[in-house]
């Protein structure tokens, strides 16, 4: 059996924590100074392993394996959200490297931008797989700034570089180590979960027209508030949503944005953001049409004109029976009776690259379910078992 050094993976992920260093976090966004000094750090890492590094122009880093196959793949992302955690990301692309430390026949990928810092999201996973079109590059902007993606691309000295994309015949089957995000192992008393299937999310933007009026002078019989339908149309969503979704499904409102946003206007434009997720497409399309009622209504009710449109939607990923049932010998091996099977609520890249081949993820525990944010974490030992369980599910999947 290939022996995982777990001293050294613990090692590569406190080394990559002091690149962009923020309180006990990391704030490395795509294509800053930071996040380039951490690819650059990682095709170090993988050279040292006997990999062929390489970085592609979306910065994408990949190690290949020189050797015979069958090979698996293995990775994430090592860019961070803003002032965010160590471990999102990171964690499955160090233990990638650790995998491939130990001999195992493994391609490893940092895909780029998972966490969305330009829009579109999931740039390296899908370009990856030959997703990602030039006219989708040349739209995206930075959430962040606002400028191009072409721009940051050029003064991340990527512009020009050719992309990489997989060949799905090369591989049996890819390989992502993640923190959970989530309190579910920590409070069953759990060190690891074997991920089933990793959620779809719907995303949309709301607009809400109204009438933009002196706050002092317009009477509420005459008003036309455009913030005020939009709390009450996000208040009648909360109301009916848990009628019709399922039993992990979540709704999110992340932006509410009034115009002109001073206190002595009544606002007379509304923007709001809003996603739900589930792994489930019956229940997800359940959601939308209880969103189009509740938009509807609003509408019927208020004086104020809503406007819903879909920004995106993603399909649910189903993990690999075989790669899962690996995993679950792998885990009841090494730390019996301390793990269970669970669906991901959150995105990965995973969820892309299982459009060309078998997917699994492995979960650690996060201590108190805290994410995108400096203070999350895990235990060591956590972190230094789980590698250990991907590496024995990855001899057992290339065995069988």
């Amino acid at each position: 059996m290939a022996k995982i050094d777990t001293a050294r993976f613990l090692k590569d992920l406190n080394d990559l924590r002091q690149i962009g260093k923020f309180k006990t976090g990391v704030h490395r966004p795509t294509y800053t100074p930071q996040d380039m000094e951490s690819r650059r750090w990682l095709m170090a890492r993988l050279e040292e392993c006997g990999l062929e590094a390489s970085i592609d122009g979306i910065g994408n880093v990949f190690g290949r394996h020189k050797g015979p196959g069958p090979h698996i793949l293995a990775g994430s992302h090592i860019e961070s959200q803003n002032e965010a955690g160590w471990l999102d990301g990171a964690l499955g692309v160090v233990a990638g490297v650790a995998l491939a430390r130990a001999g195992l026949p493994v391609d490893v990928c940092a895909f780029a931008d998972e966490e969305g810092h330009f829009e579109g999201g999931f740039l390296g996973s899908k370009s990856i797989i030959g997703e990602l079109s030039e006219a989708e590059m040349d739209r995206s902007r930075s959430r962040n700034d606002g400028r191009p993606l072409r721009t940051w691309l050029a003064e991340a000295g990527l512009a020009g570089l050719p992309r990489i994309t997989l060949d799905p015949a090369r591989y049996k089957g890819f390989f992502e180590m993640h923190i959970e995000q989530g309190t579910q192992l920590e409070n069953a008393d759990l060190r690891a979960g074997v991920v089933t299937g990793i959620v779809a999310i719907w995303q949309w933007r709301i607009t809400i027209e109204g009438m933009q009026d002196h706050a002092g002078g317009t009477t509420m019989a005459e008003r036309k508030d455009a913030g005020l339908a939009a709390v009450r149309l996000l208040a009648m969503l909360d109301q009916e949503f848990p009628k019709v979704c399922g039993e992990r499904s979540t709704w999110t409102c992340g932006r509410i944005a009034v115009e002109p946003g001073a206190p002595s206007i009544i606002p007379g434009r509304a923007d709001i953001l809003f996603q739900f997720r589930d792994i489930d497409v019956a229940v997800l399309e359940r959601m939308e049409r209880c969103l189009r009622a509740c938009v509807q209504e609003s509408n019927r009710r208020e004086r104020t004109v809503a406007t819903l449109t879909n920004i995106s939607k993603s399909l649910p990923a189903p993990c690999d029976p075989a790669m899962m049932a690996a995993l679950d010998a792998a885990a009841e091996s090494l730390a019996p009776g301390k793990w269970q099977r669970m669906p991901s609520g959150a995105g990965h890249d995973a969820q892309y690259i299982a459009r060309r081949m078998p997917v699994a993820m492995l979960f650690t525990p996060s201590i108190k379910g805290i994410s995108h944010h400096w203070a999350e974490d895990t235990k060591e030992e956590d972190l230094a078992l789980c590698v250990s369980i991907l590496g024995n599910a990855a001899e057992r999947f290339l065995k069988g």
